[in-house]
């Protein structure tokens, strides 16, 4: 089984907007990578984010694109400052391949939680709109692949 987790688009400062919404960059990044998750066929059961607006939108332009069964919704322990741990314990009882939406540095310190056991070793460097797959084929899981909108072209 698989699990995607993906950084938020570029967001406006909060100085600038406190809601921080999706910049025009952002939102064009997170489009072109959802493209390039819809070429690669993934199947999802849900998409799950923080909640807040950059991942809420994030969400809402993989979903546009992937059609994922169980549409999207907002999971607690996402938020950018969460225990990895409440997001461990989600992961360690889906069935299906989700993808998770959210912020750093949560999303660094769940991949390290799960590859590694250790939240406060940052193995991977998640990247704004970036897609991160760790696969769970028998015991452990394990890095399948890594996107990041600098190497997907249009």
């Amino acid at each position: 089984m698989n699990i995607y987790l993906v950084q938020h688009g570029e967001a406006k400062p909060e100085q600038a907007d406190p809601s921080r919404p999706l910049t025009e960059r952002g939102r064009r990044e997170v489009e072109r990578m959802a493209h390039a998750a819809g070429r690669l066929e993934l199947a999802l059961a849900r998409i799950c984010h923080s909640g807040k607006l950059r991942a809420q939108q994030t969400a809402e332009i993989f979903a546009a694109r992937l059609r994922p069964a169980g549409g999207l919704r907002q999971l607690a322990g996402l938020a950018p400052n969460d225990d990895p741990a409440i997001a461990a314990q989600y992961v360690a009882v889906m069935t299906e391949p989700e993808m998770l939406v959210g912020h750093l540095p949560h999303l660094s310190r769940l991949a390290s939680l799960l590859l590694i056991g250790d939240a406060t070793r940052e193995l991977i460097a998640v990247r704004m709109g970036g897609i991160v797959c760790i696969e769970h084929p028998d015991a452990a899981w394990r890095l399948k692949w890594m996107l990041t909108p600098d190497i997907v072209l249009e």
